[in-house]
């Protein structure tokens, strides 16, 4: 049977009294408010779709900097799940909140500089006052979700080759065009940030979609993003509920779309890639790792 962990759902919650909406540029997403699931729902999705353990996304559309529904769920349920925070990295306290969020099983960080309400190339993510945070995540080896599309890609860049001791885990692959089909010319950008050995990809449906969209194909396109990066260089994703249908339906979409790859690259993007990058999340997890210094 096929270990899957999922590095990308959301969860929402109807209690506005304690877990308030407060989205990031003001605007909520429109599947947060037309698909809300709670954490209950989300685990009695991830039962039925065979899915073991999960690194929750803050849905940073809905609550912004508030993490406080998705790391309070965590928390209770502290053995299937990590948490992967929303912060402001220009603030002042951040390194103070970060280091208090890992308390409350924070595996990663998130940024969000691109995507269906927000349209930044993202430059602040690299401003002086964020530094600290850079430096921290080398230290403590934290990766860096960063979620963006082609414009913000020349910053991700930028962020490769400043700090090179930190992971970088790229949403959706930053939205690559194949629409031209193999050999996929137009995903060039994508294809050029391969060099860096600290950059990471998150496959999710969205992904998933573009590749099965002629004349693109899911043979061809997922065996030369692993021939170009490694599978122990990419991990899958659900973006559940952003992406319709239910959990089982979009975990068949990528047994569907890795049929090409071998059974060990298939093995590393289901589970594999998400335990180096979240130890956390793997079976067998020391003291000593979960411990915050």
């Amino acid at each position: 049977m096929t270990k899957i962990i999922d590095i990308h759902p959301h969860i929402l919650t109807d209690d506005t009294t304690n877990y308030p909406y407060n989205p990031l540029g003001g605007i909520r997403s429109d599947w947060s408010a037309e698909r809300p699931f709670t954490i209950a729902q989300y685990i009695s999705e991830m039962e039925a779709a065979g899915v073991s353990k999960a690194a929750m996304v803050q849905s940073a559309t809905t609550y912004g900097y508030d993490n406080s529904y998705a790391a309070d769920s965590v928390c209770a349920n502290a053995d299937r799940f990590a948490g992967i925070y929303t912060i402001d990295v220009a603030a002042p306290d951040a390194v103070q909140v970060i280091n208090r969020l890992r308390e409350q099983r924070m595996a990663g960080l998130r940024l969000f500089g691109a995507g269906s309400t927000v349209q930044s190339d993202g430059r602040w993510m690299i401003a002086p006052e964020t530094y600290p945070v850079w430096e921290l995540m080398a230290d403590i080896d934290m990766p860096v979700c960063i979620q963006t599309t082609r414009i913000g890609l020349p910053v991700v860049e930028e962020i490769l080759e400043r700090f090179p001791e930190v992971k970088i885990v790229l949403d959706h692959l930053g939205r690559p065009d194949l629409t031209d089909g193999a050999p996929y010319t137009n995903a060039g950008p994508l294809w050029a940030l391969s060099r860096f050995s600290n950059l990471y990809l998150k496959v999710t449906p969205r992904t998933f979609d573009l590749s099965e969209k002629a004349p693109a194909t899911p043979d061809t396109f997922f065996p030369k993003l692993v021939s170009e990066y490694g599978a122990n260089r990419i991990a899958w994703g659900s973006n559940f509920p952003a992406n319709e249908g239910s959990l089982k339906d979009l975990v068949d979409q990528g047994h569907r779309c890795f049929a090409s790859l071998s059974e060990s690259d298939r093995a590393e993007i289901w589970a594999g890639t998400a335990e180096k990058l979240y130890p956390m999340l793997a079976d067998e997890v020391s003291v000593e790792e979960e411990t915050v210094e």
